[in-house]
């Protein structure tokens, strides 16, 4: 007679650990955000850079946005009102950021270190943009401030002003170098990282998109510059006369037709 031999209990079933979602959700977010905030970018230079057409095309853009041209009137409140939901994109996106960035000094020495032995330039690129980054924390909230306190000095004198008289224009001169750089290398990353233009085959797509984000950084530094020059020009100009606003020239010859 065979011995049976004792039942053992069956092991416990292991269940699946819950699937943590906000990982995702935050990245996500910080790409949408980063989105926004580089369109807007690009958008915000069309407009500035309209000083290069004239001056009244620049004044009529900034009424513009002021809703003279729907309220009769300009109301400077609807610009601060944009600039802040800027800046809070700006404070979103810089949080989700900083989760990635190197926080103390092994860490940014270990990220030199591993750039230099890879020698890949998409490794390279994202080095500079977390550089970038940090330089945006200081000098975007001077800029984004002065812009949301006083959005009635926006005009050809006015930001012209502030660009000479005010001693902006060194700020200006980092931002413009900054920006371009981060905006487009992100813009470079988002279409690699989520797959964007990416066809059949994606290492030619890859070389593509990097000659397209050089192409663009180089177009929008040229005219970021053009751009510069025109309003320290016009604010060297204007220096005795500081604080004075611009005048368009149908208002300041109403005998001339518009």
């Amino acid at each position: 007679m065979k011995q049976q031999l004792p039942l053992q209990a069956a092991p416990p079933r292991r269940t699946a650990a819950p699937l943590n979602r906000w990982p995702a959700r935050l990245d996500l977010t910080q790409s949408l955000t980063g989105l926004a905030l580089a369109l807007f970018m690009w958008g915000h230079m069309a407009f500035v850079s309209t000083i290069l057409i004239s001056r009244d095309a620049m004044w009529t853009v900034s009424r513009f946005f002021e809703g003279t041209f729907f309220f009769g009137r300009p109301i400077p409140g609807l610009v601060s009102l944009v600039v802040a939901v800027i800046f809070a994109l700006f404070i979103v996106h810089a949080a989700l950021a900083l989760r990635k960035f190197p926080i103390n000094w092994r860490q940014w020495r270990e990220m030199r270190e591993h750039t230099r032995a890879l020698k890949h330039d998409d490794t390279s690129l994202w080095g500079w943009q977390v550089v970038t980054g940090y330089a945006l924390f200081f000098l975007a909230p001077a800029h984004l401030f002065v812009m949301m306190s006083r959005p009635d000095r926006i005009g050809p004198f006015e930001s012209a002003d502030r660009m000479w008289s005010d001693h902006y224009w060194p700020l200006y001169l980092l931002l413009l170098f900054v920006v371009e750089l981060h905006g487009g290398i992100g813009l470079y990353r988002l279409a690699v990282k989520w797959g964007w233009f990416q066809g059949t085959d994606p290492i030619a797509a890859r070389k593509r998109l990097k000659t397209l984000k050089w192409a663009l950084t180089a177009f929008f530094l040229a005219l970021g510059l053009a751009t510069l020059v025109a309003y320290v020009r016009i604010g060297i100009e204007h220096a005795p006369l500081a604080g004075q606003p611009y005048v368009p020239s149908h208002l300041s010859n109403p005998g001339v037709a518009r």
